[in-house]
């Protein structure tokens, strides 16, 4: 396998990939529109055309923005069960992702990156970074004014780079090979409507990790609080007795949230509760709280918490609340009690590429989360990206070379 021919065209894809904008939008995949953004239809078209360019069967790109193909099974190859490689175009809409100016720092030596924005990048407090400074492998950053968009592009891109590989070199011999690419993970939404009537595959896999060797087959069970106070709107002043401040009963909730059960405040298999949005006025006002846990009784603990305090404040202050909890994935681990191959050859394409699976817990979910409830067992590959949703993530190269290699060989692999 030429490392360097795939190191080339994996950083050629994930350049070309990260400059179109394909933002996705909460607000409106919640109100049922897919895609959320127009603009994830011209990565999908790109996708589309580049699959068609390759010569895979039945290319198109559905009605929602899903982007399928089928890669033939090698002659003689035809017996093996078909399995589907995943990864999502959108990107998380906290920050930018308009106008991406990818950096590339080649044999990064470990100085500090000081982006465009003044943000800045430094082996002394990502340790991840500082590995790969040790390895003198090549960065890609953004230029700090935006996001960069490995989050999923790197996964993107080295899906493509790895089909192509296969076309190319017909001597690797692997049975029938489906790709979707999403839209809307970041969402929540990303497979509300996956053409489940393209998809013919029984188990799939994610590209849509982190550091090399991450290995996932476990994520939270996620829940979203939505706390509606209602109060009671009088004249300031002439308020005394009367007033009913829904804002201050929204803001008196979220400052009684367990502190030490915060994103920032929890790592590994802890729960947390976060607080993503209040709004609203006196008379009305809504919080809306993402709710993680990896255990099934501690989420319904955190639900209870969540009515129990919702209900305390708003009699304290002589108003109103309305609470609804909606599921948003569950923890795939089950998912695999019965398909303890899918891990298996993954394991195996793991070490054939020299790379040591690390079995970690996602601290949030993928579109496999989603696929396993449906029961396609999916675990999740790392992908090289590191510091996710933020104007300082970055990419190793080297990591996505890697992640390539271990699709090669997963898709090589004819022990199914």
């Amino acid at each position: 396998m030429k490392k360097e021919e795939l190191k080339s065209k994996v950083l050629e894809n994930f350049l070309r990939y990260v400059k179109v904008w394909t933002t996705s939008d909460s607000v409106s995949a919640d109100s049922g529109n897919q895609p959320s953004t127009k603009n994830q239809f011209e990565l999908a078209k790109i996708l589309e055309e580049e699959l068609k360019s390759l010569g895979l069967q039945d290319v198109q790109t559905t009605e929602k923005c899903y982007v399928y193909g089928k890669l033939p099974a090698s002659a003689g190859f035809e017996h093996l069960k078909p399995f589907c490689l995943l990864a999502h175009i959108d990107t998380v809409e906290e920050v930018s992702g308009k106008d991406v100016n990818p950096q590339v720092h080649e044999n990064y030596n470990g100085e500090k990156i000081v982006l465009k924005s003044e943000d800045v990048l430094s082996p002394e407090n990502d340790s991840e970074l500082a590995l790969s400074a040790q390895n003198r492998e090549t960065i890609i950053t953004s230029d700090g004014t935006t996001l960069l968009g490995a989050d999923d592009k790197a996964g993107v891109a080295e899906i493509m780079t790895a089909i192509g590989y296969l076309v190319k070199n017909t001597e690797i011999k692997h049975g029938e090979i489906e790709v979707c690419f999403s839209p809307d993970e970041e969402t929540g939404h990303g497979m509300d409507n996956v053409p489940l009537s393209l998809i013919k595959s029984k188990f799939a896999y994610t590209v849509d990790g982190g550091h090399i060797g991450e290995l996932e087959t476990e994520c939270f069970t996620a829940f979203k609080s939505e706390i509606t106070f209602t109060g009671v709107s009088v004249h300031t002043g002439s308020a005394r007795g009367k007033l009913v401040n829904a804002v201050t009963m929204a803001s008196s909730f979220v400052a009684n949230l367990p502190r030490q059960e915060s994103p920032e405040t929890t790592d590994g298999y802890e729960g947390f509760y976060a607080p993503m949005s209040i709004e609203g006025s006196i008379e009305s006002a809504k919080v809306t709280i993402f709710l993680r846990d990896f255990d099934k009784s501690g989420m319904e603990k955190r639900k209870s918490m969540i009515d129990t305090l919702a209900l305390a404040v708003s009699q304290s202050f002589g108003g109103k609340a309305d609470v609804a909890h909606t599921q948003q994935y569950l923890n795939m681990k089950d998912g695999f009690r019965d398909r303890p191959d899918v891990i298996e050859n993954l394991v195996s394409a793991y070490k054939k590429a020299g790379v040591e699976p690390k079995f970690v817990p996602i601290r949030g979910g993928t579109d496999g989360s989603r696929l396993t409830e449906m029961g396609i067992p999916t675990p999740n590959i790392f992908t090289g990206g590191h510091n996710y949703h933020s104007r300082t993530e970055w990419a190793s190269l080297e990591q996505m070379e890697k992640a390539v290699e271990v699709l090669i060989n997963l898709c090589e692999n004819t022990e199914r």
